[in-house]
């Protein structure tokens, strides 16, 4: 009986050993769509935890106390490390050998990004009337939620449209990286934060003379990371600077970089663990009447709000097209204005490292109604970036 399946096809089947179930979930795990899935599943069971009548088992379980921290804030200093390390080493690798590598390649996200950082900026300090921090709140794009929506909802757009995103997406982590580095660290202690240098050292050493063991990096990382930490600084920056200090460039004779290695290796844990384990703990607001109508009056939560949905489609588009126009910058292949129009407004899911800033910059009630905007601001961001791209791909199959 015909299957409907080629004989090939059915051949290679066969005759290929079947994957490991845990391997096959790792590389689940590494599709964009599916990271952005975990993430909205996590974020719902806090929303719905958090606003349901065991409430108080949810902040229970966020606010206990386990080895010093609170089980929130190893979400949010310790697991987060671990996407900002996969973040840096992503970041080192555009840098060097990805599409950052040329100047000309890229100019076009850099000046995206920043003006994708600084327009919102300006917009939340306006509206919220200089509040301390406010801010700071809508500068981040989330990459796995851009990347998630744009690869269900984008698939008439040109390859180039996805690389101008993920660049833009990276440059504008490193921004809010130095954000939180420079604005929202406690108090100093530079005997810590020079043991924190010491270690980087170490680590930029063993790479330098290509030691692999994982016996070797892994004590210097953890130990970085609670030198970071201790030293007031936070601790997230340790995963972004030990990962743009991992090697990205092979040896001869090498089947592949460290960077690129553990990219594969720790991807999965970052995207199926870390950033929906964070998002459990951070997500918990509440979304009721009258939450939602706090938020249509409260001035930090309005700037919060603009400076997402305006902000970034304004400063994203705006100052790209502006490059492009002085001819500072190109376009990126097959793409239009119209295009980077739609990614300016997917730019304003900021979630993650959004909800982060939140919860670094404000306290109490204000935090609570920032972070409901975030994600107020986030969904209908991807809502409407999503609408625009399934338009810019029927125009496309059109022409």
């Amino acid at each position: 009986m015909d299957s409907g399946v080629p004989g090939s096809l059915v051949g290679d089947a066969i005759s290929r050993p079947l994957e490991p179930p845990v391997n096959a979930f790792a590389r689940y795990l590494r599709t964009e769509t599916v990271g952005g899935a975990v993430l909205l599943c996590a974020t719902a069971i806090a929303l719905l935890w958090a606003n349901s009548p065991l409430r108080g088992a949810y902040t229970g379980l966020r606010d206990f106390p386990l080895l010093g921290l609170s089980v929130g804030d190893w979400a949010k200093d310790g697991l987060l490390a671990l996407f900002f390390f996969v973040a840096g080493l992503e970041l080192k690798r555009e840098l060097v050998v990805g599409e950052l590598s040329r100047v000309k390649a890229a100019v076009l996200p850099v000046i995206a990004a920043v003006g994708g950082m600084v327009v919102p900026a300006a917009i939340a300090f306006a509206v919220s009337g200089g509040a301390p921090g406010v801010w700071a709140i809508p500068v981040a794009t989330d990459i796995a939620f851009a990347l998630a929506v744009l690869a269900m909802a984008g698939t008439g757009m040109p390859s180039g449209a996805r690389v101008f995103l993920l660049s833009l997406a990276v440059v504008d982590d490193l921004g809010a990286i130095l954000v939180i580095a420079a604005g929202f660290t406690g108090s100093f202690e530079p005997l810590w934060f020079l043991g924190a240098l010491v270690l980087l050292a170490c680590y930029w050493y063993l790479q330098r003379r290509r030691v692999t063991a994982a016996w070797v990096h892994v004590p210097v990382a953890v130990a970085t990371w609670v030198a970071v930490h201790e030293s007031g600084v936070h601790a997230t920056i340790a995963g972004v600077a030990l990962g743009l200090l991992t090697r990205v460039v092979p040896d001869d004779g090498e089947e592949q970089a460290p960077a690129e290695r553990l990219a594969h290796r720790l991807q999965p844990w970052s995207a199926g663990l870390a950033v929906p384990v964070f998002a459990l703990f951070a997500a918990g607001v509440p979304v009721n009447g009258s939450a939602l109508a706090a938020i249509a009056t409260d001035r930090t939560a309005l700037a919060v709000v603009a400076g997402l949905l305006v902000g970034k489609a304004v400063g994203i588009a705006g100052s790209a097209l502006l490059a492009v126009r002085l001819g500072v910058a190109e376009l990126p292949r097959g793409t239009t204005g119209r295009d980077l129009l739609a990614m300016g407004v997917l730019g304003g899911v900021g979630f993650t490292v959004s909800l982060l800033i939140a919860e670094l910059a404000l306290a109490g009630v204000e935090a609570e109604r920032a972070k409901a905007a975030v994600l107020l601001a986030s969904a209908v961001a991807g809502l409407l970036a999503a609408a625009l791209l399934v338009r810019r791909g029927r125009v496309r199959r059109a022409g």
